[in-house]
């Protein structure tokens, strides 16, 4: 089976960083696009950045230039550096990628279980 475990989530101040990273496991074959979700208190769920398997990323508006997105194809791993973090970012966020395994002739999704962010002073 397929895993994505997420870490590097905490408590940091407004304007500190933070860098996550979700690592797949199990029996890939190959791995296409890759991305975070997050979801805040009592707010719906953003998708908040993606990558392709080339490595072109695609931002939403809220955490352009402060967010960046990146992948290690050989350690299957997505990270996400998140700079000059607001209390508004304070969420659980959750890493996705598409993923084609040895024993199945399609792609499909798989998500990780997240990891709590919390921005405040």
């Amino acid at each position: 089976q397929v895993q994505l475990v997420e870490s590097g989530g905490g408590l940091v101040q407004p304007g500190g960083s933070l860098r996550l990273s979700c690592a797949a496991s199990g029996r890939i074959a190959s791995i296409n696009g890759m991305g975070w979700d997050r979801q805040g208190p009592g707010k719906e769920g953003e998708l908040v950045a993606t990558i392709a398997n080339g490595g072109s990323t695609n931002y939403a508006d809220s955490v352009k230039r402060r967010f960046t997105i990146s992948r290690d194809n050989a350690k299957n791993t997505v990270y996400l550096q998140m700079n000059s973090l607001e209390p508004e970012d304070t969420a659980i966020y959750y890493c996705h990628a598409n993923i084609r395994t040895y024993y199945s002739g399609y792609s499909m999704d798989y998500w990780g279980k997240g990891t709590l962010v919390t921005v405040s002073s």
